[in-house]
């Protein structure tokens, strides 16, 4: 059992945890710290999934780091140019020689004696057991599990004799030329799959139960191409980054105040794009209003003109049973289908598993609420990272990550050693995640709340954070600030903190 101490621990590698791992070192030079990774590569999400055409429905100036330009063509980037972009950054900034691969973090108990973390991880190539202590645990690790997806119960599945995939574990070895393809499913990942699947499939289905808003976006910049012609990349990217932050509040702000108006405009693009007749209120009308859930995204359109050229088709129906080839519907329909793809979801996991315990006693993250969407109250010393529901996730990871180092820089400044959030004094408690899609609705009340007012309700939106954590006051009425309840002295670590 191998154990050694850092100032800040952070948990997971993707792109808030080496975005944190950047701010640390360009903000807090002087402090150790540690990233610990459950799997054996950098890039989190963008490297775990592998499906075809996977990319993001977030813009990349939003979705790069704040100090990082990003100077690929496109705005609306693939898999795999995301998770290079990931790897350079955290080659550049130096980080991989701080983290440790393979390590998964289990178990975290914090001391107010000492006021220190100790952290257990399972290395899951060895099964040894890791101990690190830490000032600060920093937990990057997103809100879904990774071991597995969502897959509802399936009807007569077992009678099923074609190939049957989950998105998120996407075999090597799936080659879908000239198959019938079926994508169990109407989000982000079928919306992404379905168009990627048809240029070289046969046919794929779209087959869902109710219809998502999909929105056509160019998957370039034209602003972002006219800029970088004529300014260096550290002037043109704030520009670009703060357009496209204004463009997507003054969206999702509409949406919230006059959604018929902003359901109207989708279904006239949608109307647009899709063939004459096409019946746009059955598979593309949802009953829901738009931002209730997450807008999907079709890069440059591609959705749209996979079915008008007859590449794909959406049914909108329900399974009765599976058969020997395929899918049939209630409406007593059959879908031939060489291959099933369950695209049907994500499961959510807070903090990746990680059990915490304050002083002996196990932390109920449900019964905890969200500080400045960052922070637990009654959790000293921890951060998180929960990016927005509608907007780029990095938006938040990196105010997030800044706040982490103001807050550093202020235990320092003060001679304190400990920040702890306090609950609100009202009882008035709301769902952390606001969105009503089936993924959340099936796991957020295992997730802590947010309050009802500042600074404990969480805003999605970034210009207002912007002002709060980067400019606003560090101590106000929902944060404690202190020093260890006895006297410690800093342990020596055993090896270097960077060991990889």
């Amino acid at each position: 059992m191998a154990s050694d101490h850092v100032d800040v621990l952070i948990i997971g590698a993707g792109l808030s945890g080496i975005g944190a791992a950047c701010h640390l070192g360009r903000d807090c030079p002087d402090k150790t710290y540690a990233v610990l990774e459950a799997r054996d590569a950098v890039g989190g999400t963008w490297d775990l999934f592998r499906y075809p055409g996977i990319r993001s429905d977030s813009d990349m100036f939003t979705l790069g780091y704040s100090f990082k330009p990003w100077t690929a063509p496109k705005a609306i980037a693939d898999g795999a140019t995301i998770r290079e972009y990931v790897r350079e950054t955290a080659r550049e900034y130096d980080v991989r020689r701080h983290i440790r691969f393979r390590h998964r973090v289990v178990r975290a108990d914090w001391d107010s004696g000492a006021a220190r973390w100790t952290v257990h991880a399972q290395r899951t190539d060895t099964a040894e057991t890791v101990v690190l202590t830490c000032s600060l645990l920093f937990a990057c690790t997103g809100y879904y599990r990774y071991d597995e997806g969502y897959t509802p119960a399936l009807p007569g599945v077992d009678a099923y004799t074609g190939r049957l995939v989950h998105p998120q574990h996407w075999p090597d070895d799936l080659d879908h030329t000239g198959a019938r393809v079926v994508v169990i499913g109407s989000g982000a990942t079928a919306v992404t799959l379905v168009p990627a699947l048809a240029e070289r499939a046969a046919h794929v289905t779209m087959l869902q139960r109710s219809p998502t808003y999909v929105l056509a976006r160019p998957s370039r910049d034209r602003l972002a191409d006219a800029l970088r012609r004529r300014l260096p990349a550290t002037v043109a990217y704030p520009v670009v980054r703060w357009k496209n932050v204004l463009l997507s509040t003054a969206a999702f702000q509409l949406s919230r105040r006059a959604p018929g108006l902003v359901k109207r405009a989708l279904r006239r693009t949608a109307t647009r794009l899709l063939p004459v007749g096409y019946d746009v209120d059955r598979h593309f009308s949802p009953r829901y209003d738009p931002w209730d859930q997450r807008l999907c995204v079709a890069p440059d359109g591609d959705l749209f003109t996979a079915v008008r050229d007859g590449r794909a088709s959406v049914v909108t129906d329900t399974i009765d049973t599976f058969t020997a080839h395929g899918v049939r519907l209630t409406s007593g329909a059959e879908l031939p289908a060489d291959i099933v793809v369950t695209a049907t979801g994500l499961n959510l996991l807070a903090l990746g598993g990680l059990t915490l315990r304050v002083d002996g006693t196990g932390v109920d993250l449900a019964s905890t609420v969200a500080y400045k969407g960052m922070m637990l109250s009654g959790v000293p010393n921890f951060a998180l990272t929960l990016g927005y529901t509608n907007a780029s996730w990095t938006l938040k990871a990196d105010l997030v990550a800044g706040y982490v180092c103001r807050l550093l820089r202020h235990l320092d400044r003060t001679d304190q050693q400990v920040v702890t959030p306090l609950p609100p004094t009202d009882d008035g408690r709301v769902p952390l995640i606001d969105l009503r899609s089936s993924y959340v609705l099936r796991g957020v009340d295992a997730l802590p709340r947010q309050g009802v007012r500042a600074p404990w309700r969480l805003h999605q939106n970034y210009a207002r954070d912007v002002l709060l954590m980067r400019h606003g006051r560090l101590t106000d009425e929902g944060v404690r600030f202190s020093r260890a309840t006895a006297p410690t002295r800093r342990p020596v670590p055993s090896r270097p903190a960077a060991r990889r």
